[in-house]
């Protein structure tokens, strides 16, 4: 009789993330590939997340990316993105699983048409779960793990940030009507935060953490290009000049990247090859989403904005 030496499923996924990125130099061209350009920074954090592995709490301001670089990171695995969207009042149930209680109801009916019997192991069983994100991520079967993103981890209160602490120290969770479920396969996790609030050391000490930064303007060119493919180079870089303009003024939410991208695709869509302070006006919307934002663009200057010679 020969002893089983077939590596675990954890054992199996962590051979496939160190086949798929065996140095952060692989990792940053594999992103690239995807659309998603990094810098050395962001990168090595991220390889560290795959790695170590850990989770990866990324901070930023709206918009420079950072629920961009957990899907680009699926994409790169092969894996499935599980996305949890958090706000105030998310709680752990919701996170988590409920009971398919219709179908619970049918099922009893159905056996008592039949002159059958159900007890309670049968009704909450894996047939009438109902797996939300963090459920989900926990028991994807591999062969890669699943990237869980935690959205906006500072939207939640402080009790689901305390339910996260279970999750991300034993990669397992307790249902009172399973037992505990722990993850054949951990998931990666990346959380993201726009700082709206503090998160609770107990969460930071748990997790890597890197800043992203708004990107230099020949950052900004770049993935502008990327991702509305057919932008001319003079207008990508004519939009890069505006958006880092319109950020010098206090606006109430400064236009990140994914604007950016929206704003050549309105232009794009319209024709516009030059960008001038009518194109401007046309499409502001799609920049600012404030109206006192707006009057303080327009007050500024729409020249201004587009660097025209009388701006």
């Amino acid at each position: 009789m020969t002893e089983d030496v077939r590596p675990s499923p954890a054992e199996s996924a962590r051979r496939a993330v160190a086949l798929a990125v065996p140095d952060p130099q692989s990792l940053r061209a594999a992103l690239d590939a995807t659309g998603y350009l990094t810098d050395t920074g962001l990168t090595t954090a991220l390889y560290l997340a795959l790695r170590l592995p850990q989770p990866l709490l990324l901070e930023g301001e709206p918009g420079v990316g950072k629920t961009e670089a957990a899907r680009a990171l699926a994409t790169v695995l092969g894996s499935p993105l599980i996305r949890l969207q958090c706000y105030d009042g998310l709680d752990a149930a919701e996170a988590l699983y409920e009971w398919n209680y219709p179908r619970q109801l049918l099922s009893i009916r159905l056996a008592e048409s039949r002159g059958t019997a159900l007890d309670e192991t049968d009704l909450f069983s894996d047939a009438f779960l109902l797996r939300r994100p963090v459920l989900a991520a926990l028991t994807h079967p591999g062969p890669t793990p699943a990237v869980l993103l935690i959205d906006e981890i500072d939207r939640a209160d402080d009790d689901f940030e305390a339910f996260l602490l279970e999750v991300l120290a034993e990669a397992g969770v307790t249902i009172p009507e399973l037992g505990t479920v722990r993850a054949a396969v951990p998931p990666v996790v990346v959380l993201t935060s726009n700082r709206t609030r503090d998160l609770h050391d107990a969460l930071k000490r748990r997790c890597l953490y890197h800043w992203i930064d708004y990107p230099d303007t020949e950052r900004v060119i770049e993935i502008v290009r990327r991702r509305v493919p057919g932008t001319a180079p003079s207008l990508a870089a004519e939009v890069a000049a505006a958006v880092r303009r319109l950020r010098t003024l206090e606006v109430q939410k400064p236009p990140g990247i994914a604007e950016s991208i929206d704003w050549v695709a309105a232009l794009t869509l319209l024709g516009v090859e030059r960008l001038d302070p009518d194109a401007a006006e046309r499409t502001l919307g799609v920049l600012v989403k404030y109206r006192e934002d707006h009057d303080l663009v327009r007050d500024r200057g729409l020249a201004w904005l587009v660097g025209a010679p009388d701006g």
